[in-house]
């Protein structure tokens, strides 16, 4: 999944990442590098879909895109997670997103 932090930056210009998200059985709640982060829909929350419940920080978390164009206005990439690496690299080639394989 692709993650940015929003709280502190400028238009999407906080640190992001692509890496492994697990999602709770409602997709209500995400885990990330150890934060619990609340899907934030109906709290107005501007250009942002979670945040995190300990610091209340703001996140935007979606798939990545296969044209890199993740960050809209960031001066850098996405750090890439090593764990999810190969599978980001195969998914940039063409593959299907783990768990989006056709059955």
């Amino acid at each position: 999944m692709f993650v940015q932090l929003k709280t502190g930056y400028d238009t999407d210009r906080g640190p992001s990442w692509i890496g492994w998200v697990d999602f709770s059985k409602t997709w209500k709640t995400a885990y990330f590098q150890g934060r619990t982060l609340r899907r934030a829909t109906g709290l107005g929350l501007s250009d942002a879909n979670f945040y995190d419940v300990e610091t209340h920080e703001d996140f935007w978390v979606s798939g990545p895109k296969r044209d890199r164009s993740d960050t809209r206005y960031g001066p850098d990439g996405p750090t890439i997670e090593d764990d999810a690496a190969d599978a980001y690299r195969a998914f940039l080639q063409g593959a299907p997103l783990p768990g989006r394989e056709d059955g």
